[in-house]
């Protein structure tokens, strides 16, 4: 029975892949559009173009690197003075605010 379970929902899988695949592509095109950080940003990330996937990864890279997650709270990041100037001057965010905060910083290309 397990076995018609997983090709029963690999067939709705494939069906919902072939009717929206064309607009699938269109969205994944605007992640992919390289974008400017502005001088806050690109302290962080660099300052060449870059699509917002790439800029997502580099920040999480900075954040990582210098232990800036809460040890209590994994959810919370803790600026230093580079992060600070993205986060609005605000100590902490959580990972949710990250995203808001940092297109602030980026302007189209």
């Amino acid at each position: 029975m397990a076995e018609k379970k997983s090709s029963g929902a690999s067939k709705a899988g494939a069906a919902k892949k072939a009717s929206g695949g064309s607009k699938g592509g269109a969205a994944n095109s605007a992640f992919m559009a390289p974008l400017q950080p502005d001088e806050a940003l690109a302290a962080v990330v660099g300052k060449d173009p870059l699509p917002r996937t790439e800029v997502t990864k580099r920040i999480w890279d900075y954040i990582r690197s210098n232990n800036l997650q809460d040890p209590n709270d994994k959810r919370t990041i803790r600026a230093d003075a580079k992060l600070k100037a993205i986060f609005d001057g605000k100590d902490s965010v959580t990972m949710f605010e990250l995203t808001k905060l940092v297109n602030a910083h980026l302007k189209k290309g």
